[in-house]
């Protein structure tokens, strides 16, 4: 949601406008420095959807050689039935590199394998360091900065600090200037380190290696996406003698705009290293479902049994009382029970005495089944509370 005061504003940098540039000259064989400009100005590398107010042109000076353009589009010309809707068209593919204004090229990898593993953070020279330091009137030496901040998980051991330069090997007192170290604590806070480096004049390259071990998590900490792996944000680093800015040129209503302003302020050459993706120990994540399967399975053999065994018992107490019944009537209804039999092509004979001991043996036999199977459920259930948590 925008205000309708604020402002909308569209960039193309420097490396860009040059591309473009050079295309308008291989097409119209022209050397006018211009022609960039003009281009913008006609729109036509591209198609824009909706038309902008107004276009800002970088100052030039004498390391620019083709300025940055800045397209602005107001909020308050449109409402809710047309609304502010940018849109960029290309007409023909363009590509282009944004140009390197940072003195070393920072980047970020990691080193060796398994629990044996170094976070290693290298910055290799972009351009002459050595001309650029005359040009910002230093000493010889070239100052980075340094903010990294890693998760908990992550056991850094910032004892291991190693320094190579140019592929050399150097005390961490020569080149480290101020380091501070704030260790991570278990599951409160992440660990920061900021170094302040001092490489010599005319490096070609530089390195840091930092050992660390992995954590463990508990189960509910891991993500839904956990064997992909964990991400350590980026570094920070700053060349503080290094600085850059964007001055357009313009009406004084363009130094009211807090983004113009941004743009305009003199500020330190800032590098972002690439987010690493370490890979954590991750326990299988089926072994819940395979122990409520099995914790399940054995309750259903369990009280399947169980009922099976009291219905069972139910049956032969009726088949009982129908014996007992039977012989404490009379012989009259002992005979119509005999002709009721007949007609129904069965006999009703009455139980022996065999078989009444074999229904009470299978009883107790039934009863010390039951004994067993509770036992046994009793005994997994103690070993489930006290071993598997």
């Amino acid at each position: 949601m925008l205000a309708k005061s604020s402002n909308v504003y569209l960039q193309f940098e420097r490396g860009l406008v040059s591309e473009l540039k050079n295309v308008e000259k291989e097409n119209v064989k022209s050397g006018d420095e211009n022609l960039a400009l003009e281009g913008f100005l006609s729109n036509p590398y591209f198609d824009l959807s909706i038309k902008r107010d107004r276009m800002f042109r970088e100052v030039n000076n004498i390391h620019i050689k083709c300025p940055s353009i800045l397209y602005e589009f107001q909020v308050d010309k449109y409402s809710y039935s047309l609304p502010l809707d940018l849109g960029l068209t290309w007409k023909f593919p363009v590509v282009w590199t944004c140009r390197q204004q940072a003195p070393l090229h920072a980047s970020r990898f990691l080193m060796g394998s398994g629990n044996e593993s170094a976070i290693a953070i290298s910055l290799k020279s972009t351009e002459s360091i050595t001309s650029s330091l005359d040009a910002n009137g230093l000493d010889g030496k070239l100052q980075v900065d340094i903010f990294q901040v890693v998760p908990w998980y992550i056991k850094v051991y910032y004892h291991t600090l190693g320094v190579f330069v140019d592929g050399q090997p150097h005390a961490v007192r020569d080149i480290v200037e101020k380091i501070r170290v704030s260790p991570s604590k278990d599951k409160e806070s992440p660990g920061v380190m900021e170094m302040v480096l001092k490489l010599p004049c005319g490096v070609k390259s530089a390195a840091l290696t930092l050992e660390f071990d992995k954590g463990f998590l508990h189960i509910d900490e891991y993500p839904p996406d956990a064997n992909q792996g964990f991400d350590i944000p980026s570094a920070v680093i700053s060349f503080p003698n290094f600085h850059t800015n964007l001055l357009f040129l313009g009406d004084s209503s363009l130094n009211k705009s807090p983004m113009i302003s941004m743009f305009q302020k003199n500020s330190p050459v800032l590098s972002y290293t690439e987010v690493l993706l370490v890979p954590l120990t991750t326990p299988d994540f089926s072994m819940p479902y395979n122990v409520i399967t099995i914790t399940c399975t054995v309750f259903a053999l369990y009280f399947g049994s169980l009922l099976n065994v009291l219905r069972r018992r139910v049956g032969e107490e009726e088949r009982f009382l129908k014996s007992k019944a039977a012989k404490k009537t009379g012989p009259v209804s002992q005979l119509l029970s005999k002709i009721s039999a007949k007609l129904r092509r069965k006999q009703c004979e009455p139980p022996s005495s065999t078989e009444a001991s074999a229904s009470a043996s299978a009883s107790s036999f039934t009863n010390s089944k039951l004994l067993i199977k509770v036992i046994l459920v009793a005994a997994i259930a103690v070993y489930w509370q006290n071993y598997s948590g």
